[in-house]
């Protein structure tokens, strides 16, 4: 059988780490900018680069947050071991506006100050562009070569015609997340008229071609009623859309959105009194569920590689420590592939016993993750991290299956459909010159 339905039991908790990589959160040691000199001790450093304003700001804080709880728990635990002794990791963050040109420019100054490691993912664009930068900027000097670990931009082509050695995504790919939403819409007979909806940019574009595909392979009954494309981050009235998705007669709606576009497109739906199921990346977070309200339970879908209501003593503890840390409802975004990425990065800089980008991207190729409730491996061929995924359908918290909910919103999401990481793979076309 393709997956499993929510009876399906995940990952036991069990004690057995991996390259000695664990997410039980321990307290924290905070690292000062002042660390940051060139003693033996001195810090490494991890350049994030973001959208810290504009209209994603909530999704890069949210980023923030994730990425600065992995270090601050591998700093509480002596930080990274080299020959020359501990060195702790430092956070600079860089914000990009979410825009191309301003990434760029961030990046200048990551490698005007030697930082070793770049970490991005809100926009494949961006995501796309320092790619290329970095190759670029990798040969031209190769005494300060620079690795780029992607915790969320999903466009295919960055492991596949355009991967790179300098690149490791850590994120399911848009069209790995696509083939897992479909296997679900495929059971799901009263799924008909699709319409489907995303941003205007390069994985919104990706993300509506490939629900296309896989929908006539999967379910040739079903019609597509509608597609649109819109500009990414500057509309803030989506009820033009909502009238044509209406007016299509659609019964379900696909779509990438992330961030405030999605959380306005369910809020448009909503206010329209319209009740459509949602098969969607990122549903169950950054507003969606309280602007969804009543009208997703048991209608609107997400995929993720995690989510709070998996079940089991250690990722319940991971949970926990992440919401002690971050009381406030509205800073509830856990993301787990992020904190895989720090410890995955801390083991192969000990592996390679350098902060050097090539001995660091050897180390990783092959990599495994197992923290007892997630298991993971990076694909040497492409760079792709190979992880579980979970459907989960959003709920009222207190239902069974759902003893978390989200944002502090009432509504949580429920384990529908699991897939093991060796159904999540999909092939991919990357010939890397290493």
């Amino acid at each position: 059988m393709r997956f499993s339905f929510s009876s399906f039991s995940p990952f036991r908790a069990c004690c057995a780490v991996v390259c000695s990589l664990s997410l039980l959160i321990a307290p924290v040691t905070l690292v000062s900018a002042k660390d940051a000199g060139n003693t033996p001790s001195s810090p490494i450093r991890i350049a994030m680069i973001e959208g810290m304003s504009g209209p994603f700001t909530n999704a890069g804080q949210a980023v923030q947050r994730n990425i600065q709880l992995a270090i601050d728990h591998i700093n509480a635990q002596g930080g990274v071991i080299l020959p020359d002794g501990r060195h702790r990791l430092l956070l600079n963050v860089f914000d990009n506006k979410q825009g191309v040109e301003e990434s760029l420019s961030a990046l200048k100054q990551v490698t005007d100050q030697n930082i070793p490691f770049v970490i991005q993912g809100n926009s494949s664009a961006v995501a796309l562009a320092l790619v290329d930068a970095i190759n670029k900027h990798n040969q031209r000097a190769p005494d300060q070569r620079v690795l780029f670990l992607n915790y969320s931009a999903v466009d295919p082509a960055l492991t596949n015609d355009k991967c790179s050695f300098w690149h490791f995504r850590f994120d399911a790919n848009a069209d790995m997340r696509m083939d897992v939403l479909t296997e679900v819409i495929k059971n799901d007979s009263r799924a008909k008229n699709v319409y489907l909806i995303g941003q205007d940019y390069s994985f919104g574009r990706g993300v509506n071609q490939s629900a296309r595909a896989m929908l006539a392979r999967k379910r040739p009954d079903i019609h597509i009623v509608g597609e649109d494309l819109h500009p990414i981050g500057k509309i803030k009235d989506f009820s033009p859309y909502v009238a044509k998705i209406k007016a299509s007669g659609a019964d379900t709606v696909v779509t990438g959105n992330w961030g405030n576009d999605l959380t306005l497109l369910v809020k448009a739906v909503k206010d329209a009194g319209m009740s459509l199921k949602f098969y969607t990346f990122y549903a169950n977070a950054l507003g969606a569920p309280a602007a969804i309200g009543d009208a997703g339970v048991g209608r609107v879908r997400a995929v993720a590689e995690w989510h709070p209501n998996v079940g089991g003593n250690d990722s319940d503890a991971f949970y926990q420590a992440f919401r002690q840390r971050y009381p406030n409802p509205q800073d509830d975004y856990l993301l787990m592939r992020m904190h895989v990425m720090i410890e995955m990065l801390r083991t192969a800089i000990q592996t390679a016993h350098s902060t050097d980008a090539t001995a660091v991207a050897k180390a990783l190729e092959g990599a495994r993750f197992n923290n007892g409730f997630h298991h993971a491996q990076m694909r040497a061929q492409d760079h792709q991290l190979l992880q579980p995924l979970y459907v989960s359908v959003m709920q009222k918290k207190g239902e069974t299956g759902t003893r978390f909910d989200n944002e502090g919103s009432g509504y949580g999401f429920k384990t529908e459909a699991f897939f093991d990481s060796r159904l999540t793979a999909l092939p991919s076309s990357c010939k890397m010159d290493k």
